[in-house]
């Protein structure tokens, strides 16, 4: 039996990273700050041009979150665009972990191209969240995230998703909001991920040395 669940279908785990085309803004995540309205389509004087396989919606949030007009998203700028359902910004390090994962130059940054990216993988993880959101309360709570990990194919028990919800519940509501599920589950994926490397019998058992342990506590840590 694979002790990790079923393979992942998507870069992103099992049923994330493979939603056919792009998918309309969901409500609750905002890619603007409250108060700013989007700008009119098209480019504006002194923007870099928008390449022809960008969908225009995305040109049009990109606009807006790009404050400073430099023609990159930063990390602040993200934060102060992303909201939750109860309208609080999004967490440094959510947005952080976010644009790392799209950063292609490492510039700290992200431009149209992997904006249009992280604009996809949001929504994808916002459907999710719906998904399994069944009181509709705008969190998640434990038997939630359970249901959200056993359909991306992890076998992990009630306590250790206990222990996840206190991990990232900065408010200990004993839920979470989208921006800390989104970290929680990209966290989950990425140690996985990093353990199945070492695990060439996949027996769910590795053997590690310190460093190498070091490296992948550090490496992966959100």
């Amino acid at each position: 039996m694979n002790p990790y669940g079923p393979p992942a279908t998507g870069p992103y785990g099992a049923g994330y990273g493979n939603t056919p085309g792009m998918q309309p803004m969901a409500p609750g995540v905002q890619p603007m700050a409250p108060g700013m309205q989007p700008m009119a389509p098209g480019m504006q004087p002194g923007y870099p041009g928008a390449p022809t396989s960008v969908d225009p919606n995305v040109v049009q949030w990109f606009q807006a979150v790009d404050v400073d007009r430099s023609g990159r998203i930063s990390v602040p700028e993200l934060e102060r665009a992303l909201t939750n359902a109860n309208w609080t910004q999004f967490n440094t390090e959510t947005c952080r972990l976010m644009i790392g994962m799209f950063d292609r130059d490492r510039s700290g940054q992200i431009d149209l191209n992997e904006f249009q990216a992280l604009w996809a993988y949001i929504q994808q993880w916002r459907a999710t969240f719906d998904q399994f959101d069944r009181d509709r309360s705008g969190s998640i709570d434990v038997n939630e995230l359970n249901n959200v990990y056993a359909q991306m194919g992890f076998r992990v028990s009630p306590q250790f998703t206990q222990g996840v919800v206190y991990r990232y519940d900065p408010v200990g509501r004993q839920r979470l909001s989208l921006d800390n599920f989104i970290q929680s589950c990209v966290l989950l994926k990425s140690v996985t991920d990093t353990f199945r490397l070492r695990d060439s019998a996949m027996s769910g058992m590795i053997q590690i040395g310190y460093e190498d342990f070091l490296s992948a506590v550090i490496l992966n840590r959100v």
